[in-house]
């Protein structure tokens, strides 16, 4: 065996010079890109050291192979009780590591392989949930505006369902991004770098007008603060939509025992532009989607859409009446 496979020194280098200089350096990755990599090679070296017996510092390339990086997906799963998609991820990421190897260390090119050949899982992909009009005016008009978390919590709900925002979008809007004039507009920061400007209704315009008078906000703050003034979290906007999804089920029974999450805000939005007929490319560069094909879910989700689409199927045993043209113009076209 060659002894660089077996020099813990060698394995700590590479992964050092992974992530400072692939991905960094080369790649300029966005801070959540490079976030998400990091937590899955601290998942990875915990486990690695659990099974081992050791610590991260004396592993070496050969401990890393690929019947390891098996256990450790079946681990994700099994303990952590994370998703296919999250074991998807997590893999898209050690093998992105175990690519860089094979073309650095060429003696860990059967190791790398080995890894790269592992496949990504598949998984069924549910219907896409969403909520009525109804119940979307009942969640906004939950918050106690008596309070300064319930004004923070009307205007986060608020700008989540006229935007489209993901949850890590939403936390990173500052006041200098929010635009209000006669056309206001909000400029979210979404995946891969990528900026979006999202109009905004007289409705949510006006609730964020209220809001920067009442807490006073400079503009290199969070729009939606914590008490400490900084970004909230995801765990905390989640908890939030639930305190109001708690208070709106006393005025919109059927919102009880529903799951709603800030995402299903999101297909929310999509779904009413979808039914209120704006063109589905139009939607995905609301969203802030890659491709319009992302966009096709939400026409699978829409009953209605279905339903009207089947009105305008005859049903089988229907006779078709044979077209004839009614003009001597046609019928001379026709004959052609």
């Amino acid at each position: 065996m060659n002894p660089l496979l077996a020099d813990p020194a060698e394995f700590a280098k590479l992964l050092e010079r992974f992530f400072a200089e692939r991905l960094l350096q080369h790649r300029n990755a966005s801070p959540r890109t490079v976030m998400a990599y990091r937590d899955t090679f601290r998942l990875l070296l915990r486990y690695a050291e659990r099974e081992t017996g050791k610590p991260p510092a004396k592993l070496a390339l050969n401990d890393v192979d690929a019947t390891l990086v098996l256990d450790f997906l079946a681990y994700l799963e099994t303990e952590r009780h994370n998703t296919v998609r999250s074991r998807n991820a997590r893999l898209a990421a050690v093998r992105a590591f175990a690519r860089y190897v094979a073309l650095q260390c060429p003696p860990a090119l059967h190791l790398a392989q080995q890894i790269l050949a592992i496949p990504m899982k598949r998984f069924e992909k549910p219907l896409l949930g969403f909520l009525s009009r109804d119940e979307v005016q009942a969640v906004l008009a939950a918050p106690d505006l008596g309070t300064w978390c319930g004004r923070r919590d009307r205007v986060m709900l608020a700008v989540l369902y006229n935007t489209g925002a993901r949850v890590s979008e939403l936390t990173g809007i500052r006041v200098a991004d929010v635009t209000l004039a006669s056309t206001s507009s909000v400029r979210l920061h979404g995946k891969g770098r990528k900026q979006r400007t999202v109009p905004l209704w007289k409705e949510t315009a006006a609730e964020i007008r209220h809001w920067l008078d009442y807490a006073n906000l400079r503009a290199d703050q969070p729009l939606v603060p914590n008490r400490c003034g900084l970004p909230m979290t995801r765990t905390n906007a989640a908890e939030r939509l639930t305190l109001a999804l708690t208070a709106a089920t006393q005025q919109c029974p059927q919102l009880h025992g529903r799951k709603v999450s800030p995402h299903t805000l999101r297909h929310t939005t999509a779904m009413h532009l979808l039914q209120a007929g704006v063109d589905i490319t139009v939607i995905a560069l609301w969203l802030g989607h890659e491709s319009p094909v992302t966009t096709h879910g939400y026409v699978e989700a829409d009953l209605a859409m279905k339903a009207r689409a089947l009105a305008t199927i005859a049903p089988p045993g229907t006779r078709h009446k044979r077209y004839r043209p009614s003009d001597p113009v046609l019928a001379f076209l026709e004959s052609l």
